[in-house]
């Protein structure tokens, strides 16, 4: 899956109450556009090119799989949302909220609707002195400069004053106060998307499982009975040393580990697919390898529904996974559950997401992480 794209917001106003204005907008971006990853100080800065009150401003850190242009098309509508009226008078006016895209990664984007990034921002002190304290390693595409270049170069001598910190929504949730989070659910559920998310907006060692290295992954779907028992026990094997070795080596710069998978879920899985004997042989073996793995510190289960996990299975595409048959899903399922239902010192978290798209909707995946909050405190 790709990386997320870093998007620097810019945010000002000068009418009403200014510290309300700023805050509700900040949780409107991360509630309807993306998550917010770092917020600036509050600066109050002269107004710029014209005559009018002082305004407040910040800046954002905000994380997204959209485009450039689904993001500043969200952005007007947000800022009309939060009360902003444009007028047909030319030239700069005060305003209730302004909300200004001044990068997307380090791309040039050059069209009629959008140029990045700003084409202003290098003489505007009031947005690099708040980009500044989003501690960004950025440089400026087209200009080959750092921001702490720019700062120098800048001609812009205003007075902006720092006026206090801003509340950041996504600091509320200490994720780092955890060492190991699973994240689980049936075959389609989203696991991987969650974690991939979760380990670059909380700056996490991310475990992927590397089912797609499994020889007898295909194999299996074409006849199960034949190589079940083999790709349960490869499973097995590669889950244990997958954890094993990524829990040990110590990561200085992560906070900590987040994967998508728990390695109950070869027996979970092995329970469906094994004939009674089989089963019986690889519980032994699994029985003495769960001994000696780390329990997660948070275990997040996943729910959706079966007609949704088809759904998702034939949009990924996986040709060996198109055959599933809906009553495999359910059973595994039930595995889960029951599972989920015996662990009476496993902290878990279920979340239903059978309605959800948290890849593509900012409100589904902010759901999400309030669920996750809740369960914190």
């Amino acid at each position: 899956m790709s990386k997320q794209h870093q998007v620097i917001l810019s945010l000002g106003t000068n009418q009403g109450n200014r510290l309300e204005n700023i805050e509700r907008c900040i949780t409107a971006i991360h509630q309807e556009i993306g998550t917010v990853i770092k917020v600036s100080k509050l600066y109050e800065t002269p107004s710029w090119g014209f005559e009018s009150e002082d305004f407040y401003n910040c800046a954002l850190i905000v994380h997204t799989y959209k485009t450039a242009h689904k993001v500043l098309d969200e952005v007007l509508l947000l800022e009309e949302a939060l009360g902003r009226v444009r007028s047909e008078v030319e030239g700069y006016q005060a305003r209730i909220i302004d909300i200004d895209v001044i990068s997307f990664d380090e791309e040039i984007i050059a069209t009629e609707k959008l140029k990045l990034p700003h084409p202003e921002m290098q003489n505007r002190l009031f947005v690099l002195l708040p980009m500044r304290d989003l501690n960004l390693d950025w440089r400026h595409p087209i200009l080959q400069r750092y921001l702490h270049e720019l700062l120098v170069l800048s001609e812009d001598k205003s007075n902006c004053k720092f006026v206090q910190n801003l509340e950041n929504p996504i600091a509320k949730i200490k994720l780092s106060d955890f060492n190991y989070i699973a994240i689980e659910g049936n075959i389609g559920a989203g696991k991987t998307t969650l974690a991939n998310k979760l380990a670059e907006d909380f700056n996490a060692k991310m475990v992927l499982e590397r089912f797609a290295d499994n020889p007898f992954l295909p194999k299996f779907y074409e006849d199960q009975s034949r190589y079940a028992f083999p790709l349960e026990m490869s499973f097995l094997a590669d889950r244990y040393q997958q954890i094993s070795d990524d829990l040990a080596q110590f990561d200085l710069f992560k906070d900590f580990v987040v994967a998508d998978y728990h390695i109950f879920k070869s027996l979970i899985f092995a329970k469906v697919t094994l004939a009674e004997d089989e089963f019986r042989l690889y519980k032994t073996m699994f029985d003495i390898i769960y001994k000696e793995m780390p329990k997660p510190d948070l275990y997040i289960y996943l729910y959706q529904n079966t007609e949704r996990l088809l759904q998702n299975i034939k949009l990924r595409g996986r040709s060996y996974e198109q055959e599933i048959p809906a009553e495999y899903l359910e059973k595994i399922n039930s595995g889960y559950l029951d599972y989920i239902k015996s662990q009476k010192d496993l902290n878990v978290l279920i979340i239903d997401v059978s309605n959800k798209d948290f890849l593509q909707n900012q409100e589904d995946y902010a759901f999400i992480l309030e669920e996750i909050q809740k369960k914190l405190q």
